[in-house]
């Protein structure tokens, strides 16, 4: 797969394999906006891919190499994510600048990328994870407009057609146990309400209001059960 190269000169050596991607927005006008903001050296930021509204794909950083994506940030256990991870920010102007959704030729873009990412590189469909989900009180991006449904359609992501959600009675859940299932699937929970923000915006894109409901405990119930089965 032939990509456009510029590179950042934020990165260095990666300590844990790779075994995660991490998907993003840019919180910007523009995807040459963000990408002279990558590549400037006071920036000290950095992905491995920028696709564009169009879908044109742009490398910043070899993917063998520990790209400055995540920030502080955390999933199942891990708090190197920039180590496991391969980073991909998607042009959109975020809750910033207007937030909007991706235009079909970028995600089709994306679809194609992992694919190929995936080639080189043992990633679970458990591990294609938005920002918010590893940096739940930080970030937002890339947003509930993001589309992981057509993502898991396409074996890349976990989405409730997959684990059957919707068919299934929740029990009630105290904060306790709340805290104990969404740990277990791999948020960060030192804030019971950023976490089910965040899971909502990937699993519950239509009510991300931070209130477990019925709906909210059927997802966070099953997914906990696949991650129990599988252990991924």
């Amino acid at each position: 797969m032939k990509n456009k190269q510029i590179f950042s000169p934020h990165f260095n050596d990666r300590a844990l394999p790779i075994d995660a991607v991490i998907i993003h927005y840019t919180d910007m006008s523009s995807a040459a906006e963000a990408a002279r903001w990558l590549c400037d050296p006071a920036s000290n930021v950095s992905a491995h891919y920028l696709i564009d509204e169009a879908g044109g794909i742009l490398q910043l950083v070899p993917e063998d190499k520990r790209a400055w994506h995540a920030g502080a940030s955390y999933w199942q256990g891990c708090t190197d994510i920039n180590s496991c991870s391969i980073g991909i920010e998607l042009a959109n102007p975020g809750h910033t600048h207007g937030y909007c959704a991706f235009p079909e030729g970028q995600i089709t873009a994306l679809l194609n990328l992992l694919k190929d990412i995936r080639t080189r590189w043992d990633i679970p469909s458990a591990r294609i994870l938005g920002h918010s989900d590893v940096a739940p009180r930080r970030k937002q991006d890339p947003g509930h407009l993001f589309p992981w449904d057509i993502l898991a359609r396409e074996g890349l992501g976990l989405w409730a057609d997959k684990v059957s959600s919707l068919h299934h009675r929740a029990t009630p859940r105290d904060e306790g146990t709340l805290i104990t299932d969404l740990n277990k699937i791999g948020y960060e929970t030192h804030s019971l309400l950023h976490a089910l923000l965040a899971f909502q915006r990937h699993f519950q894109p239509h009510k991300v209001d931070g209130v477990a409901d019925h709906e909210t405990l059927s997802l966070i119930q099953d997914l906990r059960g696949l991650k129990d089965r599988t252990g991924v």
